[in-house]
């Protein structure tokens, strides 16, 4: 409430003011250098009182002088209007009426006249405080008078009356030419203006309708003082409540228009919806700033709709309110021709866009039924066909009612998309989108009108190749593709009902997939799906023909030997990873189906290494052919076990032979390569498992065979100079030995007295360290022939 001065004054007022502190201080400096020279002169100081004081610091102040005068004008204003609120209430029956009136009066007038000759003295803030004073009489005074001359009345018309009657007299008083310093009045009387025509409607049992007419006219009459008057505090709150009692009155007359029982409560509710609007709108058209003004366009916008949507929806039959509402947001696209501000016109059209996208949102469950209801036939595949194509969708879910009316909603905004938006940026969104819609739309068609199951399952697939068409003359190629690999997913589920609906849906989809994949854009899109629907066919074939699950993996096989084939063909092209991964996977079912049967097993695994071996003569997938030697090993292993093979070398040398062989073709290439890298694997795959299995083994045969390996083992290494199988064979040659002489080792121990293995080790360690030198000079020859070797 304290009046600010500009900055040029207020800068002058503290320069003069830090002036007469300066003067000030220099004299009381002064004034204490002549009295601390007088005492020093009288008396002398102890070396106590001769140390110098510090100087006490000030304490901070917490509140400044503007702040503190705020304070107690505003406890001073409060008090005195508690003051008269308890001289009126309590006070005011010991009074006759003349004294009544001439107190408040005089109180009164007092209040109200006192502000003028504080602000020509210059005291705004004082001047203010006691307008606040006086405004709160005049609020007693209507209640005294009342309870004087108005005991009888209704309470809301005459608070209706008294605050209307208020409203002018304060903004009277703020437009005085001596009351323009004064900054409460006009907001005060704005205040009070919201009040008359609500508590006039309630008065008057004006009903839902009344008190929301009441509202959005308060609503207007808000709007329009905060688009006109410059008072920023005025202007504020003019805006508070245009938007607070504008958001009241549009949602009760929103209420109203939802629970109108008929057309005619539905056309009331209509007319007000239309005023909420046209404030809505006139307000957006008079905003500087373009954002506010789309702010304010788009509820404008939906009022609009809901206004002609709830008279549409009591006037048509039931299940029409959807279409209702999307025709009138259909309409509000007309502003796109009318020459409106472009911040209005850009929030009209998104009110319209918000009721489309509710629309489409009203018919998600439709759609998600249709598309994914089929799902629900993988627990009762081959059960027969259904009647038509609404059982075929709904076998697991509810079905929605009005299926018809929801459907219309993506048919009309699929029609907006593509015919009305326009410009080089959303035009490829909207096209998108439109084609989204349309083949919804299309593949819910069979079930909405009940069709019978097999047309259902023919217009399923004739959008299936219209889609992939359309990818392949490049008509939005992206999108095309997906819906087209989308329905074929929706089709195939559905094609599960009936065995013959099974086997021709995925013949089809196989071939159009499979000739949609010669073409290199859709190549990696279409070839692996083709081969999932292979792979599906050949189990449904294995399945409707009777056969096993280990024989139908015989037929699953041929997927992944196309795919090989196919791969080979691709070149550098994008699908050849994903078509040996749906390869790789198809052949991984092919086991697994087999998985059961052994020898199948066996002969499954065999043939998927002859896959990955051929796979593997390519240049760029060399590693393949490890893949391809691990699934020849694991099917000769599958093949000894369903023989009851139990020999530990049945299974180590097929691993061993081949290894080496490799080992020697990769040391003839290169003469370089280590012997541990070309024969270490290859010798410990049949050593190490020998050598375990001889150690348990109580026949003679093994160990003889196994020492006599590792004798030749040892004997190659050491001819030809080669580390690894010296080392293998030598080791494993001495283990053989260790264990067959262990027997003996023991009879002989036992047999001796306990003090011999003491003394023969003392004369060991008395020969091992007269000939260490010896020792240590044979093993570093030893250990450069074996440096030498490869």
């Amino acid at each position: 409430m304290t009046h600010v001065p500009p900055p040029a004054e207020e800068l002058r007022l503290l320069d003069a003011e830090l002036r007469q502190l300066d003067a000030r201080r220099a004299q009381l400096l002064h004034r204490r250098a002549w009295l601390v020279a007088a005492l020093q002169t009288a008396r002398p100081l102890n070396p106590a009182q001769q140390a110098p004081r510090a100087p006490v610091e000030a304490s901070r102040r917490e509140a400044t002088a503007p702040g503190v005068q705020n304070v107690l004008l505003l406890l001073g204003g409060v008090l005195l209007t508690v003051a008269a609120m308890v001289f009126t209430l309590v006070s005011w029956g010991h009074l006759g009426i003349a004294g009544r009136a001439l107190v408040l009066g005089t109180v009164t007038v007092a209040a109200l006249g006192a502000p003028f000759l504080l602000l020509k003295r210059g005291l705004r803030s004082t001047a203010e405080s006691v307008a606040g004073l006086g405004l709160a009489l005049t609020v007693l005074d209507a209640y005294a008078l009342r309870q004087v001359a108005f005991m009888g009345t209704d309470g809301a018309g005459y608070t209706a009356l008294a605050s209307a009657v208020l409203a002018g007299v304060w903004a009277v008083y703020g437009l005085l030419p001596r009351a323009a310093g004064l900054r409460l009045p006009l907001p005060a009387a704005l205040a009070a203006a919201q009040l008359p025509l609500f508590f006039w409607a309630v008065s008057v049992t004006a009903g839902p309708f009344g008190v929301a007419a009441a509202l959005l006219v308060t609503a207007g009459f808000d709007t329009g003082v905060a688009l006109r008057v410059t008072a920023r505090s005025v202007r504020v709150l003019a805006a508070v409540g245009a938007y607070g009692t504008g958001a009241l009155g549009a949602l009760t007359a929103g209420r109203l228009s939802w629970d109108a029982a008929g057309p005619g409560a539905a056309a009331r509710a209509a007319a007000l919806l239309t005023l909420a609007a046209a404030i809505a709108l006139g307000a957006a058209w008079r905003l500087p700033k373009p954002a506010v003004s789309t702010g304010n366009a788009v509820p404008g916008g939906l009022l609009l709709v809901a206004a002609g949507g709830g008279v549409l929806r009591a006037a048509l039959p039931g299940g029409w309110a959807v279409p209702g509402y999307v025709a009138c947001g259909v309409a509000l696209l007309a502003a796109m021709r009318v020459p409106l501000p472009e911040p209005v016109r850009r929030g009209v059209v998104q009110a319209s866009a918000a009721v489309q996208a509710v629309a489409v949102v009203c018919a998600l469950p439709l759609l998600v039924v249709a598309l994914l209801g089929p799902l629900g036939w993988m627990e009762r595949w081959w059960t027969g066909a259904p009647s038509d194509a609404r059982a075929a969708v709904a076998v697991h879910m509810p079905w929605p009612p009005y299926p018809g009316q929801l459907l219309l909603g993506p048919v009309v905004v699929a029609a907006v998309l593509a015919l009305l938006v326009r410009g080089e940026a959303r035009r490829p969104q909207a096209l998108t989108g439109a084609a989204l819609l349309a083949w919804a739309t299309v593949m819910t068609l069979p079930a909405v009108f009940q069709l019978p199951y097999a047309v259902a399952l023919l217009l399923q697939g004739t959008v299936t190749g219209a889609a992939l068409a359309a990818a392949a003359f490049r008509l939005l190629p992206v999108t095309a593709g997906m819906l087209a690999l989308g329905g074929s997913v929706s089709l195939a589920f559905l094609s599960l009902a009936s065995q013959t609906a099974t086997l021709t849906v995925l013949s089809v989809l196989t071939a159009l997939f499979a000739a949609a994949s010669l073409l290199p854009h859709l190549a990696p899109l279409t070839a692996p799906a083709a081969l999932v629907y292979a792979t599906a066919l050949a189990c449904a074939t294995g399945l409707a023909a009777g056969r096993q699950p280990q024989h139908t993996a015989l037929l699953v096989l041929v997927v992944p030997a196309v795919a090989t084939l196919f791969a080979a063909r691709l070149g550098e092209s994008h699908a050849r990873v994903p078509v040996e991964v749906t390869g790789a996977a198809a052949g991984l079912l092919a086991v697994g189906l087999a998985i059961t049967a052994p020898p199948m097993l066996a002969l499954v695994l065999a043939l998927c290494g002859v896959i990955a071996a051929g796979a593997a003569v390519r240049s760029d997938r060399r590693p393949v052919g490890y893949a391809a030697a691990v699934l020849f090993l694991l099917a000769s292993w599958v093949r000894l076990a369903a023989w009851d093979v139990g020999t530990v070398e049945a299974y180590t040398l097929p691993v061993t032979v081949p290894a080496l062989c490799v080992g020697v073709w990769r040391t003839s290439r290169d003469p370089q390569t280590s012997s541990w890298t070309a024969y270490g694997a290859g010798l410990t795959a049949t050593l190490l498992p020998s050598l375990a299995a001889a150690w348990d083994d109580p026949h003679w045969t093994r160990p003889l065979l196994l020492g006599t390996a590792a004798l030749l083992t040892t004997l190659l290494g050491a001819r030809h100079r080669l580390q690894a199988p010296l080392v293998l064979g030598g080791s494993v040659l001495v283990l053989v030995a260790l264990h067959e002489l262990a027997p003996y080792l023991v009879q002989m121990t036992g047999a001796l007295p306990r003090w011999v293995p003491f003394a023969l080790a003392g004369l060991f360690l008395l020969a091992l360290g007269a000939t260490y030198e010896r020792r240590l000079r044979d093993v570093r020859r030893v250990r450069d022939v074996l440096t030498a070797m490869h």
